[in-house]
């Protein structure tokens, strides 16, 4: 598990997290939804380490995260940004033996290349890995990336809008690959998500975050609720059940309702 306390973040004067304490639950996908500007990737990065918190404490397994070397933390999370390159000279799997560099320090050993193997083959992509990550559609460079962090070997996956320039099939897709993650490998997911009815579908836990805080959390039915996202996202919202499934819909100034995708 991985509980944060007390955490607060700034850049300059202008105060981004407060206060913040959430405990992720392991093997669970754990969706962060908010408007612009709530503080979502802060928190990734700032758990991730990437970021230097203001104030506070995060622990990974009861362990204080500033005890631990970039190395050690590499082994225990990994992270995978919003923007990643796509322009260097890399086939598919030159990027994924990447997630290995904090177990091989770029020496490859046959435990490395066994565990890249793996992460080629799970996100089906034996068949392309000789090709450059410029020739790769957006689905397949998406799953790339995926394969990398997946190489990595970490029980902890944050993933910073994964979903950013997919279309509905490969969005779907990259989340029903998130749900065998966990399923199947038992890791634990964190997932920065606009798409507040793919959150809806996957996501076993939700945070809202709202102006830096954390406004509500809890399941699906608690999160999918018209009250919390009129709040959450200062918006007009209607709630439906479809087939078992609640779905967001929005309202135009017109009044007319449309599914929010």
């Amino acid at each position: 598990m991985i509980r944060i306390s007390k955490l607060s973040q700034a850049y300059g004067e202008k105060t981004i997290l407060k206060d913040i304490n959430l405990n992720i639950q392991d093997h669970k996908i754990t969706a962060l939804i908010g408007a612009n500007g709530a503080g979502k990737s802060t928190l990734v990065g700032v758990i991730s380490r990437l970021l230097k918190p203001l104030a506070g404490e995060i622990f990974i397994d009861d362990i204080d995260i500033a005890t631990l070397s970039s190395t050690e933390i590499a082994k225990k999370l990994s992270v995978l940004k919003q923007s990643n390159p796509v322009n260097v000279n890399l086939n598919v799997r030159d990027l994924v033996a990447f997630g290995r560099y904090p177990h091989s320090k770029g020496f490859l050993k046959t435990k490395d290349h066994q565990k890249i193997n793996e992460a080629l083959a799970f996100m089906d992509l034996e068949a392309i890995e000789n090709q450059a990550l410029h020739q790769l559609s957006g689905g397949q460079r998406q799953r790339a990336f995926i394969a990398m962090i997946l190489a990595q070997d970490s029980d902890y996956i944050f993933l910073d809008e994964p979903l950013n320039n997919l279309d509905m099939r490969y969005a779907v897709e990259m989340m029903t690959i998130l749900e065998r993650l966990v399923k199947e490998l038992k890791k634990t997911v964190v997932v920065v998500i606009h798409d507040i009815n793919i959150a809806a579908a996957f996501a076993n836990h939700i945070v809202a975050m709202k102006d830096g805080t954390i406004a509500y959390e809890g399941d699906v039915d608690e999160i999918i609720d018209k009250g919390v996202l009129d709040h959450v996202f200062d918006h007009d919202f209607c709630i439906q059940c479809v087939n078992g499934q609640k779905i967001c819909l929005y309202k135009t100034p017109e009044g007319i309702q449309r599914t929010l995708v």
